[in-house]
């Protein structure tokens, strides 16, 4: 009963959330690569950085909220922009549901830190804000 109420709140917390654009990068923040995902393995390799992965769902609120907040603050832009290949893929499309699978993910968002061969160096799943999404980037970047 306790698990259902706050599941609902959850929902109706992330519903107001206006339609999100996924393939459109606010100019300040994560600019996600917009190429194949067998591109951004050999970008990865190329410039020796390592794939921060988001898997999302279009209908997902707090992917939406994540797309318009977290991922747009010009902190977290600068970051990873300079220390990781982005990459962000619907869970639901090709690729995206192919890695969904590989990685055995559950929810939305997931994200992921991998290694430029494209095995994972750290996975969470959920909302993660601007400072929390920091933290772990900074954990688990090579260059930082």
């Amino acid at each position: 009963m306790v698990l259902t109420a706050i599941s609902l709140i959850a929902v109706y917390a992330f519903s107001n959330i206006k339609k999100v654009d996924f393939e459109i990068d606010h100019a300040d923040g994560i600019q996600f690569y917009k190429g194949s995902w067998e591109d951004a393995l050999k970008l990865a390799k190329k410039e020796d950085k390592l794939i921060f992965l988001d898997i999302y769902a279009t209908w997902c609120g707090p992917c939406k909220k994540m797309k318009n907040s977290t991922f747009s603050d010009s902190q977290v832009g600068a970051y990873f922009n300079t220390h990781f290949i982005n990459v962000a893929l619907d869970a639901e499309k090709a690729i995206g549901a192919e890695l969904k699978n590989k990685f055995k993910l559950r929810s939305y968002p997931s994200l992921l830190i991998l290694n430029n061969e494209g095995d994972i160096i750290h996975k969470t799943e959920g909302y993660r804000n601007s400072s929390q999404l920091l933290k772990v980037a900074e954990k688990y970047s090579i260059k930082n």
